[in-house]
């Protein structure tokens, strides 16, 4: 009778882990099909490509080296034109011909083993629009790059950079924490002028650093006031500095 029961209970046993092993192996595969699951989405969102983009194909550079593209002789005439004359003024940029612009620069360019290609620029309501392919060792991805200008109340310009996308996938708060690091790095590391126009323009894009915009042309200083963004428009209103 003993031994009966003993066989019993190794049997009982024997039953209860092989229920056990079954029932973590479900669990096991179970987290697997999620994590495969997660990783899916995540995966389809960074290889989605929003419709208003469309992959434009840049056109190839046919300008000769050093000659400036027609459209921006055309606003550099312009702004001349406009300063000299010592009064407040607009600057209108045209989405369709910054466009035209990029567009016959060489493309694609390398930066940090990420070759990027088929830029393009759109100015919505209150927003500039950056979106551009970023080819990874073949993978491609969409980036978009939302800005927001403002001039706050000291008169200081702020090219704020509300979003940065990777196909559908906000990234805004990595990116911006990633583009302040590298920014002050460099800052740190390589020779600098912070009084160049182009290190401010920088710095407020990657350690959200508002400036002065006050640039020479010609003999005539001018600043930024305000920055209005329309459907397909940006105006700059300048004024005398």
């Amino acid at each position: 009778m003993v031994v009966w029961w003993f066989v019993t209970c190794k049997m009982d046993q024997k039953a209860d882990l092989e229920v056990r092993k079954k029932d973590r192996y479900k669990k096991i595969a179970g987290w697997l099909l999620i994590d495969l699951a997660v990783a899916s989405i995540i995966f389809a969102l960074l290889l989605y490509k929003p419709s208003r983009y469309g992959l434009p194909v840049a056109k190839p550079a046919s300008d000769p080296p050093g000659r400036v593209h027609p459209y921006l002789t055309h606003l550099s005439s312009e702004l001349y034109n406009a300063a000299q004359r010592g009064k407040p003024f607009e600057l209108v940029v045209v989405e369709e011909g910054i466009n035209e612009t990029i567009g016959r620069s060489k493309w694609p360019k390398e930066s940090e083993g990420v070759m990027f290609s088929a830029p393009v620029v759109f100015f919505v309501p209150e927003s500039i629009v950056l979106m551009g392919t970023a080819d990874i060792k073949g993978a491609e991805f969409v980036v978009t790059i939302v800005l927001e200008p403002r001039v706050d109340q000291q008169g200081l310009l702020n090219l704020q950079v509300a979003k940065v996308k990777i196909g559908a996938m906000n990234i805004t708060p990595l990116a911006k924490i990633i583009a302040k690091q590298m920014y002050q790095h460099r800052l740190a590391t390589e020779p600098i002028a912070k009084e160049d126009l182009r290190t401010k323009i920088a710095g407020s894009l990657l350690s959200d650093e508002p400036f002065e915009a006050v640039f020479k042309v010609d003999d005539k200083k001018v600043r930024v006031e305000k920055v209005t963004v329309t459907q397909g428009k940006l105006i700059l209103h300048l004024v005398p500095a």
